[in-house]
């Protein structure tokens, strides 16, 4: 904080009334989970009122989780996946010389971001041209999500290991201001070679709560603790604090009523929990994926390579409770390229490795790795795409996972599922684990979400289930009778809706609006296996219901296309006239809000699904 205070309100050449003045100084944000410095800086330094923070992290604000700078004037480029800030900054550096400008290029980076890859070829780059506009910042703070960077992945010694990149290095006190402000000079006369100032800083200093302790990575304070904290910082007086707690809930308030006025209307609610009766428990999917790791982590072959948000994921839960595990656990940093091809050479010598974080890194930081050398190569990988679809939420578009299926269901010899709830992901991750031989990925979500399976229900590798609602009861799990596609006989039903992971659960409260607003029967396809898909379940729904929706918390087509596809090339549809429509994410990128809000705001909630259900009947139906 004390390093940006001198750079937005000292050293930086920047213009609040015309942001993007082109001679202004750049400053990029690479750790964009720094969000909340990057906002305070910018509104204290003229560009908004900074009480318009109070909708941090809410629906529809510019004070996105990571920074957005289509939403944000004064944010320089958008930031969230670690790593990438520095090339953005090289790239500018450069430009800024081709223009034959004189503007300065700022970069703030974390360091536990230092662990990523991308950051040294950018540091040689940056050696390489000799770009002495380029000023890059390291907050070393030595913490990190999984906890101290020594322990996660060393980066030190990090001043010679840039120094031996060619960039003039200068290390100070991060909050000492006249060292900051002694560093920014002495960057500004240095010629010939980029320079990069190492700030020591201490994480939450000034709040004995918070000083120098990992875990307050992205969580924020109680009231209380935010009202402690600021009285130990001698803020409790000098900021309107009840005013801006009042401002914040009308703002969400206000939100909410714009939601709701969005959302398709019944004749009652039906959503999770609202009635008297269809009552859910809802646990989050990946408590299934960290127990199955528990239960079954004593089989020596079982490697498990941690990404820095280990708990999160609840990957940690192979090792915590077992400590007789911790050398079959790998701790990688932020390094997900170097991460998946670690795991394939443990593979490769007969090792059963997981390898897990953040859907959006694990199926897209490491594509290429995927691709030629999990996937070409055929290894028995297994990658954990946690936090699938919207459930992470506030953290916003960086960091939803709305894309993986394109991505792995395109890759050869990749194996993918995607349960509905906690216990199929507990019964999916052992059998991914031990009986799926060759590349695997499983996704899962982070918010709680709706049981709707038991140990009892039928689950089979490669094939979907059918998902029957029988009569409302006082349980929602107890109301529907699950059966293995291939077992199940046609029952004429209106409708068929195809779904994947939470989203089927939506697509059964669907079924039960349908059934009780109008009396329209509903065929509900669990297709916990994407890839290879039950193609021949999907066909028969079409050929008996002629009405198919696909649901997907995704972009629309992960699953639509691949369902429409088995339809258009099955000899059992064909000469049976089938309309088909699709939910899902409609070909945007992720905002933050909470993962409830965001479900209605991206339209794949059940009421969408029985809106576009019905509507389509009523199509079949005009055409005869």
């Amino acid at each position: 904080m004390d390093v940006a205070a001198a750079l937005y309100l000292h050293e930086a050449n920047l213009d609040p009334r015309d942001p993007f003045w082109p001679e202004r100084d750049r400053i990029f944000w690479s750790a964009g989970h720094k969000a909340p410095i990057l906002y305070v800086s910018l509104g204290m330094a003229g560009f908004f009122n900074v009480e318009e923070m109070v909708t941090l992290r809410k629906l529809y604000s510019p004070f996105q989780g990571h920074p957005h700078w289509l939403k944000l004037k004064g944010v320089e480029s958008s930031s969230g996946s670690l790593g990438q800030g520095l090339s953005v900054s090289v790239g500018d550096a450069l430009a800024a010389r081709l223009d034959n400008k004189n503007y300065r290029v700022y970069c703030l980076m974390g360091d536990g971001e230092q662990q990523e890859g991308q950051i040294w070829e950018a540091a040689m780059e940056a050696c390489h041209y000799r770009l002495d506009n380029l000023c890059g910042i390291i907050d070393k703070n030595r913490l990190q999500i999984d906890g101290c960077t020594d322990d996660v992945m060393c980066i030190d010694p990090l001043a010679e290991k840039y120094r031996a990149f060619g960039w003039d290095v200068i290390e100070i006190d991060g909050h000492n201001m006249e060292e900051i402000l002694g560093a920014f000079k002495e960057a500004k006369e240095t010629k010939g070679k980029p320079s990069l100032i190492i700030a020591h800083t201490t994480k939450g200093k000034g709040v004995d709560f918070m000083e120098d302790v990992c875990g307050w990575h992205g969580k924020a304070p109680t009231i209380e603790q935010m009202k402690d904290g600021l009285k130990q910082l001698g803020l409790d007086t000098k900021l309107p604090v009840e005013k801006l707690l009042q401002k914040a809930t009308a703002y969400q308030e206000k939100i909410t009523r714009e939601l709701e006025a969005k959302q398709p209307k019944f004749s009652r609610d039906y959503f999770w929990n609202a009635q008297e009766d269809m009552k859910v428990e809802l646990v989050p999917t990946r408590m299934g994926f960290g127990n199955a790791l528990a239960e079954h982590g004593d089989d020596p072959r079982v490697v498990c390579l941690g990404a820095d948000i280990s708990d999160s994921i609840t990957i940690s839960q192979f090792y915590k409770e077992h400590p007789q595990r911790t050398e079959r656990w790998l701790s990688m940093g932020i390094a997900e390229q170097s991460g998946t091809c670690v795991a394939a050479g443990l593979a490769k010598e007969g090792k059963l490795p997981v390898f897990g974080t953040y859907g959006v890194f694990a199926s897209g930081r490491n594509l290429d790795q995927l691709r030629t050398t999990v996937c070409y190569g055929n290894f028995n990988v297994m990658i954990a795409g946690a936090h699938g679809g919207v459930s992470v939420g506030p953290d916003g578009a960086t960091h939803q996972a709305l894309e993986e299926l394109f991505q792995m269901c395109g890759l050869p010899n990749m194996n993918v599922e995607v349960p509905c709830d906690a216990v199929e992901t507990h019964r999916a991750t052992e059998y991914l684990l031990f009986n799926v031989v060759g590349p695997k990925y499983i996704r899962f979500a982070r918010e709680a979400t709706p049981v709707v399976t038991n140990d009892s229900t039928p689950y089979k590798w490669g094939e979907a289930n059918v998902i029957r609602l029988r009569r409302a009861q006082e349980k929602f799990i107890d109301a529907f009778e699950h059966c293995l596609a291939s077992q199940y006989k046609n029952e004429d039903e209106d409708i068929s809706i195809v779904a994947c992971g939470p989203s089927v659960p939506e697509a059964m409260r669907a079924a039960w609006i349908l059934k009780t607003e109008y009396n329209l029967e509903t065929r509900v396809l669990n297709v916990h296996t994407v890839k290879p898909l039950d193609e021949k379940a999907i066909a028969r729904a079409a050929r008996d219901c002629g009405v198919v929706i696909t649901a997907e918390e995704h972009q629309i087509g992960g699953l639509g296309n691949l369902a429409a596809a088995a339809i258009g090339r099955s000899a059992e549809v064909c000469g049976t006239p089938v309309i088909m429509g699709m939910i899902g994410v409609q070909d945007r990128f992720g905002e933050s809000g909470s993962p409830w809000e965001l479900v209605k705001e991206f339209e794949v909630s059940a009421e969408h699904i029985a809106a576009k259900a019905k509507s389509l009947h009523e199509l079949k139906s005009s055409k005869g």
